[in-house]
């Protein structure tokens, strides 16, 4: 008799309550031994990869690519590496029960009370007509819904009807002109079926393409990275024809990524919980400009130096290097400055710690790890959670100004706009130079105006007198 125990879906972080299943890297049944990775699955914030501790083997998959669990939801069963009986498995499903894992205000995990959206349904009992060939996961949307698993074609390991072939019995049928079929060099590429797509779209061919993957398959950020770049901003690159843009009258309905369903939550909590107020200030530019192209070698960004003159700023303001939790304000020694990063995925903030300590240089080297981690989805949860101050620049896209949303539990972020050429006081003579538009938004709770205006006063002067950085 076989080993048999339950694989589960991870906790990592203590805000963590869900979780996608992005692609499984062993197929079903199939032996593998310990440090293979097992699984994609990705959080709000990262993807990770999930390696064996053991040898074993994947006796049967319950979760489906593409689904989202929480916490300690069963997603597969494993052995010791000994093949087992349906039977065994099926007492394995029929008596697990996922372990307490809520961290709400009263021990209840609130994503528990409610299924989330693409939460995939309880694990129905195996009364499966004889001959068909169907997952637990998949036997119940199909009683759910009401569907005939033998009129369904399985697309899984031996023609196993999976939830997905299920998903796809109720849809009305697509027409074949929005969706292709793929190329046979793209079908059989050592790619991830989302990599094969944006190949196909953007018709970027995938031999040639160094694969970061698992086992060097090619994933969706290396073709991105292959794409190739509009020869200028008046002439956007051409995208080739795909089922990305609906037809005219339609509307094509995507459900939110649990990353993006995170962000919605976390930005409507803040603005309707958080009393913002805002401060704004025009601050001349052309000196940090002049400072930044003086140098020849691992030109800093912009960016870096706003990071370096927030942090030194609120060094001298502590009122702002903050976090406030419930009627608690948390002061900080050392300035931990969040900055956003927009990903595929949606808005990361990866935290440059102790930028009160760094030089301009060793932040700028330290972004760069950060930006890429963030946009792979490798970030470590450390990088991203925590920080005690915000900063989000929009001015790489043309944006003049605008307001940002604080980020709890941090206490205010600062919004950064382009440099624009306008006139300025120069000692009383009248001169045209590149001005940049701030906003502050701060925390009304646990921040006066007054502390704002001297923040802002303090980052003006290291901005416009940039030496100081």
């Amino acid at each position: 008799m076989a080993k048999l125990k339950a694989f589960t879906m991870p906790k990592w972080g203590i805000e963590m309550s869900e979780g996608t299943i992005a692609e499984w890297l062993v197929a079903e049944n199939a032996p593998f031994t310990k440090g293979t990775l097992l699984a994609l699955i990705e959080t709000d914030k990262i993807t990770n990869e999930v390696e064996a501790d053991a040898d074993g083997r994947l006796v049967r998959l319950i979760a489906e690519a593409g689904q989202t669990f929480p916490v300690g939801a069963l997603l597969a069963i494993l052995s010791d590496g000994s093949e087992a009986q349906p039977a065994e498995i099926d007492a394995v499903v029929a008596g697990f029960k996922a372990s307490d894992t809520g961290f709400g205000p009263d021990g209840d995990d609130e994503a528990s009370a409610a299924p989330s959206v693409g939460t995939a349904p309880a694990v129905a009992p195996r009364t499966v007509p004889d001959g068909v060939s169907i997952s637990p996961v998949a036997w119940a949307k199909a009683q759910a819904g009401g569907i005939d698993p033998s009129h369904v074609a399985g697309t899984g390991r031996n023609g196993r009807i999976t939830a997905q072939d299920i998903d796809q019995a109720t849809r009305p049928a697509i027409s074949p002109t929005l969706v292709g079929a793929l190329p046979q060099s793209v079908s059989t590429a050592f790619a991830t079926p989302m990599a094969k797509r944006l190949s196909t779209i953007h018709g970027v061919a995938l031999e040639g393409i160094a694969g970061s993957g698992p086992r060097g398959r090619i994933r969706k950020a290396d073709v991105i990275a292959a794409i190739p770049a509009p020869v200028s901003e008046q002439a956007p690159p051409v995208v080739a024809a795909s089922s990305a843009i609906p037809p005219s009258g339609t509307v094509d309905v995507v459900p939110m990524t649990s990353m993006r369903r995170t962000i919605a939550r976390r930005l409507t909590e803040a603005k309707q919980q958080i009393p913002h107020f805002y401060v704004r200030r025009r601050v001349r530019a052309d000196r940090l400009l002049a400072l930044r192209g003086a140098v020849q070698v691992q030109k800093p960004s912009v960016n870096d130096y706003l990071i370096r003159a927030c942090a030194l700023a609120l060094m001298e303001v502590p009122q702002l290097n903050i976090q406030v939790h419930g009627t608690d304000v948390h002061h900080f020694g050392s300035a931990d400055i969040a900055v956003a990063v927009a990903t595929e995925r949606g808005l990361v903030t990866p935290i440059v710690t102790s930028a009160d300590t760094r030089s301009v240089s060793g932040i700028s080297a330290e972004m760069a790890g950060l930006a890429q981690r963030a946009r792979t989805g490798k970030l470590k949860t450390e990088e991203f959670t925590g920080g005690s101050f915000s900063l989000s620049n929009l001015g790489g896209f043309g944006v003049e100004q605008f307001d940002a949303i604080i980020n709890p539990p941090q206490g205010a972020i600062l919004a950064v706009g382009t440099a624009r050429p306008e006139p300025i006081d120069d000692a009383g003579a009248i001169r045209i130079v590149p001005v940049l538009h701030l906003s502050l938004s701060c925390d009304h709770r646990a921040i006066d105006g007054a502390d704002g205006g001297r923040f802002m006063a303090a980052l003006a002067k290291l901005i416009e007198n940039p030496e100081l950085l």
